[in-house]
């Protein structure tokens, strides 16, 4: 991405896209009672609270009425079912963790399972979007949790907090490249989860080799613990490299969320909050999710820029496109074409997307006299 002398002025970016997660599967109703919701009814409230607070993705996980996550395909889409006639212009993002466990009898999935994460592309009624992350990664998310932030919740249980710290995420080539193809297959929209550049960088090649073929929408995940923490360096190097065709959300943990949610509104780029991101507003307040969206507004109306409606968050998004092939796809990402046969030096400059892709190359003036 390019930042030119006048990409700072709000009337010139993108309006703001927030993303709500407000179903915080790693903590339990009791750590947060007034935010995390149990009931079919209450997970359903809870998407049209946040729509109705200016947020227009919503992140979906599930639970059951034990308060724990759920692994029932048929929850998720009685949820589906529920939202979608609630909030009908939202945007709907499946979180790509979980996989489902056989209703009845039969051991229970599991956690993760190759196959069954690839049922999230056989849900009914489909999402607009299921996250994916790129290249199997350590996920520690208890790294960046300081003591206040896990007081008085289950994560001060020793058991607990030592399943969270020792996490995985899988995602090897193959089912990377089975779970895009039947998500295509099934007209959702992949939302890459990306820790870091070197997982950027492994995206690029997906497009360039034709294994994923659409818009590119990204989220910078900053929570630490293998994946990149929520350093500016890092984030200004991440953005950096972010083609310039692409959707950036940043997202972060804990009391790190606000600060890099302030950047991101300031920079033109898109926001991440709720409850699956962090309990707090200040150092020991809690602040629901509801709270958290309402915040995020408020500072793009200090800073002058305008949060996007449902419709143009489809369209920011390019919800429903695809492409043909990889000459469209790159050319549409703004991303240097293919080397072809025979061809030398640096790749400047794309071709037209009505060129043949054995025209000549163009010639490239001199710089200078």
């Amino acid at each position: 991405m390019h930042f030119v002398d006048d990409a700072l002025f709000p009337e010139l970016q993108d309006k703001m896209v927030i993303t709500a997660a407000p179903y915080g599967p790693e903590w339990e109703p009791d750590d947060f009672p007034g935010d995390i919701a149990v009931t079919m009814e209450e997970q359903i409230r809870k998407g049209v609270d946040c729509f109705n607070a200016g947020a227009t993705v919503l992140h979906i996980h599930c639970r059951e009425l034990d308060g724990k996550g759920s692994k029932r395909m048929s929850q998720f889409n009685e949820l589906l079912a529920g939202l979608r006639a609630a909030v009908p212009e939202m945007i709907l993002q499946v979180g790509g963790s979980i996989s489902f466990a056989p209703e009845g009898d039969g051991a229970d999935a599991k956690w993760l399972s190759d196959d069954t994460r690839h049922m999230l592309a056989e849900l009914d009624p489909k999402p607009d979007q299921v996250t994916i992350a790129i290249n199997t990664n350590q996920m520690n998310i208890m790294e960046l949790m300081t003591e206040s932030d896990i007081e008085g919740t289950s994560m001060q249980r020793p058991e607990l907090a030592e399943t969270y710290r020792n996490m995985t995420v899988p995602a090897n080539p193959e089912w990377v490249a089975e779970h895009l193809k039947r998500l295509r297959a099934s007209g959702i929209q992949p939302h890459f989860q990306l820790a870091n550049v070197a997982q950027l960088e492994t995206v690029d090649r997906l497009v360039r080799r034709g294994t994923y073929l659409g818009p590119l929408n990204i989220t910078w995940v900053a929570i630490g613990g293998g994946f990149d923490g929520p350093s500016p360096y890092n984030m200004m190097e991440f953005i950096r490299r972010v083609p310039d065709g692409a959707s950036l959300t940043l997202e972060s943990i804990q009391r790190n969320v606000l600060p890099i949610n302030a950047m991101a509104t300031a920079m033109g780029l898109h926001t991440r909050c709720g409850n699956e991101d962090t309990l707090w507003g200040r150092k020991g307040e809690h602040a629901t999710s509801v709270q958290q969206i309402e915040q995020i507004v408020r500072l793009c109306t200090e800073l002058g820029r305008e949060v996007a409606t449902a419709e143009e968050a489809r369209e920011i998004y390019q919800i429903g496109t695809w492409f043909d092939d990889v000459d469209e796809t790159l050319h549409h990402l703004g991303l240097p074409p293919n080397r072809r046969p025979g061809q030398r030096g640096f790749l400047m400059h794309g071709r037209p997307v009505s060129e043949p892709t054995d025209a000549p190359l163009p010639t490239l003036e001199p710089a200078l006299a």
